[in-house]
């Protein structure tokens, strides 16, 4: 176990950091100490989906910290960063969701809409599925799927199901004591799983028909990730919360619950300020944000398309790999076994070019380039990558 934060009075709660001593990041790249410039083949784990430093985004931050910072708790006064970004949010998505609440993470987001769900339908039972994760906070963490690492901090939330994903018979479960169900449109930790059209519009009928809710949980998947500017698009739903994050920043910290205006208002009353933060909405995350949207606005879809598909069947050629889950450029590559993995990722790094693990899926590593990846950081990414996985192979 290397002990590079614990040394320098930081926590640490990784035990296999990667070490690297940043310097400064820039487009596609982070540039270390020594000088070696890294390609950022994962955006952060989603975050800088515009790459590092866009010169929009960083003059929007500007523009914000010269006019001000932090000035009052969310919801006593208007900010003009905050109704930027929520202008440019909710143009981007359907009439039905015409209001947002912002917060500083997507697992604020997560729980913020437990909160909602409860206080609108007035149940408690919350719904999510096999191979979720939805953040580390206790309420994501208590909807979240993966046993072993809910066991040390049981108890958690109660009166939680977690459903089959993907299966029809998980439609029959949702019943008229469920609040809310809780939903990654496309599964990221479980390795990009992407669910059949007609499974996820049942469900969005079941939770009409029950009065339930239907949380999609868009923190990684959102934001253009799927090759849409929200990945629900692909599967003709609207949902009555989104939950977003990491790339709604463009790099800055900040998330978001989106709803409509007669379910989010109930957080004003019985009790008053029902949802309360301090930084939530923070102006310059907002001014941040209010730039990726409008950036989100002029992406290329088929130019994104053509690259995730070249991706994909450049991959899938490569006899070591088992399978290319991909929507969009949300991209996981299954190999053998956790040590090929482990191998590639390695490999990759120790020739300039980042990749990732799946905490719950430890036989695949994950791709998220950025979305206005460059021909020749593509070029670059891929040959590294194709040589590594040859490797494996020799």
């Amino acid at each position: 176990m290397s002990r590079a934060f614990l040394n320098q009075g930081l926590a640490q709660t990784t035990m296999h950091p990667l070490d690297l001593k940043v310097k400064s990041a820039r487009g596609g790249y982070l540039i270390l100490e020594d000088g070696t410039k890294v390609l950022d083949f994962i955006s952060g784990i989603g975050v800088s989906s515009f790459g590092h430093g866009h010169p929009i985004i960083n003059a929007a931050i500007q523009e914000q910290i010269n006019t001000h910072l932090h000035v009052m708790v969310y919801g006593e006064v208007h900010q003009s960063s905050q109704q930027r970004a929520a202008k440019n949010l909710l143009a981007l998505l359907p009439d039905a969701l015409d209001a947002v609440y912002f917060v500083n993470s997507g697992a604020e987001a997560i729980d913020g809409a437990i909160k909602l769900c409860r206080r609108v339908t007035g149940k408690k039972k919350i719904v999510s599925f096999t191979g979720a994760y939805h953040g580390n906070t206790i309420g994501a963490l208590s909807i979240s799927a993966n046993e072993i690492r809910k066991a040390p901090f049981q108890p958690l939330l109660d009166q939680v199901s977690i459903l089959p994903w993907n299966e029809p018979s998980s439609i029959d479960s949702i019943d008229n004591e469920t609040a809310g169900v809780f939903l990654e449109t496309i599964q990221g930790d479980a390795g990009i799983r992407i669910p059949d059209v007609h499974w996820i519009q049942s469900l969005r009928k079941a939770c009409t028909k029950k009065g339930a809710l239907l949380v999609l949980d868009e923190i990684q998947c959102g934001m253009g990730r799927s090759g849409k500017p929200f990945a629900f698009e692909h599967f003709d739903v609207v949902p009555d919360i989104l939950c977003l994050g990491k790339a709604l920043g463009g790099g800055m910290p900040i998330g978001a619950m989106v709803s409509n205006v007669s379910l989010m208002e109930q957080l004003a009353y019985a009790p008053d300020l029902g949802h309360i933060t301090t930084f939530g909405g923070h102006p310059v995350a907002c001014a941040a944000s209010a730039a990726a949207s409008q950036l989100l606005a002029d992406v290329d879809w088929e130019e994104l398309e053509r690259i995730g598909s070249r991706i994909e069947v450049e991959l899938e050629g490569i006899d070591v790999v088992q399978e290319v889950r991909r929507m969009g450029l949300f991209i996981a590559v299954e190999l053998q076994n956790a040590d090929q993995v482990n191998q590639v990722v390695k490999g990759c790094l120790d020739n300039g070019v980042l990749l990732f693990y799946f905490l719950s899926t430890p036989q695949a590593f994950r791709m998220a380039p950025h979305l206005n990846i460059s021909h020749e950081d593509l070029e670059l990414g891929l040959d590294v990558i194709k040589r590594q996985l040859t490797l494996l192979d020799s």
